[in-house]
């Protein structure tokens, strides 16, 4: 049985689609966080406190439900003791925290 929707087909993605690039933006920003949390052995509690949030706010952050601001990465950059770290792309990887050089 053959006919013009025996079979779907998923229109390929835009790479460039800004509502994408948004997404992988707020995720690569929650990992970059949760792994520099970890690094720090702090809980989210923990690091909600120094960086005068809630501990929602931060589990949102991590779970790639924020996009990442300019004040928001300067905040938790002195919250994780760390310089921020921004590379081409919008991948996981592309931001990071990494620690002040001695």
């Amino acid at each position: 049985m053959a006919g013009p929707h025996a079979r779907w087909v998923r229109p390929e993605a835009e790479p460039d689609d800004p509502e994408r690039i948004a997404i992988r933006e707020a995720l690569a920003f929650g990992k970059a966080v949760y792994d520099r949390r970890i690094t720090l052995g702090l809980d989210v509690a923990e690091l909600a406190a120094r960086a005068g949030m809630t501990a929602d706010d931060i589990e949102c952050i991590e779970e790639g439900g924020t996009e990442p601001t300019i004040a928001l990465l300067r905040r938790l950059a002195a919250a994780l003791d760390a310089d921020v770290r921004l590379t081409p792309g919008h991948d996981l990887g592309s931001v990071g925290f990494e620690a002040h050089a001695a």
